[in-house]
């Protein structure tokens, strides 16, 4: 019976991320990464055939654990109460998950990749790119009844643009989101639907 593998790749990205969010896609050598795992670089190439496709999965990794969430409370069945809770989700992911956070808020993906994507990691970047558009398209019909670009573009400023440049400066500085934030995210959030009609 072969034995389970000791570094196994979720091991080796959790790595990364962690070297990378101390110092930014650049500091993260397979050397560096190596050392905080523990093990010697030969493990990392066994799982990854190179530093740019390790880099490339700690992106899309974080990048999905936030899209997911959000996504979920956008399809709630009552899409007013889901729009609230997915505002209150991003400053609540951010403190849940500080090492992520400084990943999604203060790095592009470019960063990541320095001689650009691969074909199938560019394909899952576009399946999520994908996903939030469809995601919004659809929030925006149950709430709205229409999905027209104005509509889009403030909804999408109240879900996504303001939240995560107000939350910007916190992962920045390493520390947590203060509760304010979380009354002064849903207030844009209200007065952002009440340019497109709805009324709470």
């Amino acid at each position: 019976m072969a034995r389970p593998a000791r570094y196994d790749r979720d091991l080796i990205i959790n790595s990364a991320a962690s070297v990378i969010a101390k110092g930014g896609p650049a500091s993260a050598t397979i050397a560096r990464i190596a050392q905080a795992l523990g093990a010697p670089t030969g493990s990392i190439y066994h799982r990854f055939a190179s530093r740019n496709e390790l880099l490339g999965e700690v992106w899309l990794r974080t990048v999905a654990g936030f899209q997911n969430e959000i996504v979920a409370h956008l399809a709630a069945s009552d899409p007013k109460t889901g729009g609230l809770a997915a505002v209150h989700a991003v400053p609540e992911w951010v403190r849940n998950h500080p090492q992520e956070a400084r990943i999604l808020l203060l790095y592009r993906s470019d960063d990541f990749l320095q001689h650009g994507w691969p074909e199938p990691m560019s394909a899952r970047a576009k399946k999520l790119r994908l996903q939030m558009t469809e995601s919004l398209d659809d929030f925006c019909h149950r709430l709205l009844g229409r999905s027209d670009a104005t509509s889009l573009q403030i909804v999408g400023f109240a879900l996504a643009e303001a939240p995560l440049a107000a939350l910007r400066r916190y992962a920045k500085e390493g520390v947590a989101p203060p509760p304010i934030i979380d009354e002064l995210l849903e207030g844009t959030y209200r007065a952002a639907m009440s340019l497109v009609g709805v009324r709470w």
